[in-house]
Parts: C-alpha cells; sequence; structure tokens
C-alpha cells in the first residue's frame, strides 16, 4: 500500500483519483539551460510525501537538492552545481574540485580519498608513466553517467521510483574503474536508498577507495541542531591539542554561522548494531527536522564527521568511508589498501532518511544510544587508536 495525504491506498486507488501519477510522484528527466549549470542533466524525484530530491546524471548521479516540505535538507555551496565541461579537478595543485563541490552528496574515489598526493604509477606497468597525481577525493564526481534507465515501477500496490546509471572513470595506461548506480525512493516515503557497486574492469591491479560526503544545511543545520552517532570511541580530530576548544564548537552541538570559522574534522569509530548497521543523525529539536543516514560497518568501516560552520559555506558533513582519515599513505603504510583486480569489486548500500516530527526524531535517538551511547563531553580527548582495516 502506498501512503499518500494520510491516507493509505491501493495502486487502483492512486489511479482512479489522477490521470497521470505525475500529479503525485514521480521522476522527471530535464536539463539545466543557464550559467555555470548550463547543459547539466537531473532527474527530479517526488515521492508525494514532500520528500524531492534531484539527481545529477552529468555529475556522477550525485545528488544536488534535496528538501522536505519546503524545508531545505541538502547544502548548497557557493561554486554550484557545475556542468561538467567546465570541472578540472586536476587544476589548482589538486584543489580544482572545490570548484564544483556541492549538494547533498559529492562521491569521493573511486581511487582516492582525501587530500592530494603522489604516488608511484609502477602497477600500471607503462614506462612514460612514473607517478599518478591524485586530487582532492578523487575524480569520479566531475565524470557524467551513461543513464540506463529511471521511472516508476509498481509491484502490487508498491510503487518504487528509481534510476540507474553508470560513471566509468577511465584512462590509457591507468585505472578502469566502473561504478553502476541505483538510487531509490518508494512513493509516500521519506527515505533515500542508494546502491552503488564499483569493478575494475582494466588488467592492471589498481588501488580503490571511497568516502561519500554527505552535507546538510540550513535550516535543519542551526544552532542547537544536534550530532547522534553510536560513538565508540574518538579516533582523531584535525583541531586537537591546545587549539580543541578555542573555537567553542564540540562534536555534538552545533553552532550558528562563525565568520571567521575554521573548519573541523573528527574521525569517530562507530559500534554497528546487530544487522551490521552505523545509524548517524543530524536533528534540529526547534524545527521538528531530522536527517538520518545509515550505512554497513562491513562495508564503510569509517565515519568522519565535517563541521564547515563558516559564514557564506554553512554546513555539516556525514562521511562514511572505506577507509581512515590516514589517507592513502596510512592505507599503504598500514597494509589496508584495497585493491582491485580485474572483474574484482565492491558493493555499497546508504539509507538516508527524513526524520519529520519530534517522535521520528526520538525513535532515531533511541536506536542509536540503544547500539551505543555517544560520550557526554564536547571535547572527548582523541585516542589515535585507528582499528586495524580488512585490506581487499
Amino acid at each position: 500500500m502506498v501512503q499518500l495525504f494520510g491516507k493509505t491506498l491501493t495502486r487502483r486507488d492512486v489511479e482512479a483519483r489522477t490521470g497521470s501519477l505525475s500529479q503525485f510522484a514521480g521522476v522527471r528527466l530535464m536539463t539545466l539551460g543557464d550559467g555555470l549549470e548550463r547543459g547539466n542533466r537531473l532527474l527530479e524525484f517526488r515521492t508525494g510525501s514532500g520528500l524531492i530530491f534531484s539527481v545529477l546524471v552529468d555529475r556522477a548521479m550525485d545528488i544536488a537538492t534535496c528538501e522536505h516540505k519546503g524545508r531545505a535538507i541538502g547544502w548548497h555551496s557557493p561554486a554550484g552545481f557545475r556542468a561538467p565541461g567546465l570541472n578540472d579537478p586536476d587544476a589548482e595543485g589538486g584543489l580544482g574540485w572545490l570548484r564544483s563541490f556541492s549538494g547533498l552528496l559529492s562521491t569521493c574515489g573511486l581511487d582516492h580519498i582525501f587530500g592530494p598526493v603522489t604516488e608511484s604509477a609502477a602497477h600500471f606497468n607503462y614506462p612514460f608513466r612514473k607517478q599518478v597525481d591524485y586530487p582532492i577525493h578523487g575524480r569520479v564526481s566531475s565524470v557524467p553517467a551513461r543513464l540506463t534507465g529511471y521511472g516508476e515501477q509498481w509491484t502490487g500496490d508498491e510503487c518504487v521510483l528509481w534510476c540507474e546509471g553508470v560513471v566509468a572513470q577511465a584512462t590509457v595506461f591507468g585505472e578502469n574503474l566502473q561504478l553502476t548506480r541505483r538510487i531509490e525512493a518508494d512513493m509516500g516515503g521519506n527515505a533515500i536508498r542508494l546502491t552503488d557497486r564499483v569493478v575494475n574492469r582494466g588488467f592492471s591491479r589498481t588501488p580503490h577507495m571511497m568516502l561519500y560526503h554527505i552535507d546538510v544545511g540550513h535550516p535543519l543545520l542551526d544552532a542547537g541542531a544536534r550530532y547522534l552517532a553510536p560513538i565508540r570511541e574518538v579516533l582523531w580530530a584535525s583541531h586537537a591539542g591546545d587549539t580543541y576548544a578555542k573555537q567553542g564548537v564540540g562534536y555534538r552541538t552545533l553552532s550558528a554561522p562563525k565568520p571567521d570559522f575554521v573548519e573541523q574534522v573528527w574521525q569517530h569509530d562507530m559500534m554497528a548494531d546487530a544487522e551490521d548497521k552505523v545509524r548517524v543523525a543530524l536533528v534540529n529539536d526547534a524545527l521538528g527536522l531530522g536527517f538520518e543516514v545509515t550505512s554497513r560497518k562491513s562495508e564503510l568501516p569509517c565515519q568522519l564527521e565535517w563541521q564547515n560552520l563558516a559564514a557564506g559555506m554553512y554546513t555539516l558533513g556525514l562521511e562514511p568511508a572505506t577507509h581512515h582519515i590516514l589517507g592513502k599513505p596510512g592505507a599503504h603504510q598500514r597494509g589496508e589498501m584495497i585493491w582491485l583486480e580485474h572483474g574484482d569489486e565492491r558493493t555499497y548500500h546508504l539509507n538516508m532518511t527524513v526524520l519529520d516530527g519530534a517522535g521520528e526524531i526520538a525513535a532515531s535517538e533511541a536506536r542509536i544510544a540503544k547500539v551505543q551511547r555517544q560520550p557526554a563531553e564536547d571535547y572527548p580527548a582523541p585516542t589515535g587508536n585507528f582499528p586495524k582495516l580488512r585490506a581487499g
């Protein structure tokens, strides 16, 4: 059954009440036509519950806008949703990615995450390629997808809105990695489901890393908004030491925008529930609105919290990842790099759910606390005890 407008409806009920499903919900393909966004294809999802979000087909099928009942969830940066022809992740010493960084979801990978690094390219067996220069958070989010399908699918009285596409991150004498992404949302629902499959289509042994930069903004993010997570241990903080409390923002409670705020990044070790799931949420009690992200510990064992509370760039990042903040050098040193041979693959699952009202916020907080109660202090001392990760 479909839950719409406070009623439980069958497919027959829905179809009897309109000449086209698009009156209530659906997926629509469109192309943006002005400014730096010109030429970007996007898919607009409307579930009928008040949840609306858009998928950027030409930006690795990342998620741009997200709102619920007119309240923004996803962050819009000053860089905007640049058309792919304007993106150059290798520019500015590997920081060019920042000129196209915006939206609810930015995918980082497929062979690199975190800051720019240079490494040996010996594994590609090409004499003229001595090294690989990896830009910040990799290149995949700048690659347009080949859209393989989208629409609405009824199964009995249940209707799923969906899209799927293939993203190829490849070069001659280098990596040949393929991402197949499927995004789903139930008609009448408040959740976005994402499934990614990464395959090495080449014949060179290739490193693989993934990070999901899930960035929420105002009005969900505001002074007093709370970060909820089953934190077993705080492992690392970018600002630890004498400056740990200098800016007056701990890991739990967010502040209003601050003009001179310097980004703060935390890595937490999370406890998974009996189903291998890790739930992290940002909630705004005053607004009665929250956003919960669910990942699987076995797929994405690391979790980061990015606080970019600077005025004009105000956002909080919820970031499940395959590797520690130690990045590529640390993964190599600790024997934790994932290497994909020809045909090897990895699959990732994410669920992003709007929490609508105090009851749903309380239920989310209870689910998380039942697994592991987070530290009560705002500035828990980072331990530096990075758990050993399984190499691939």
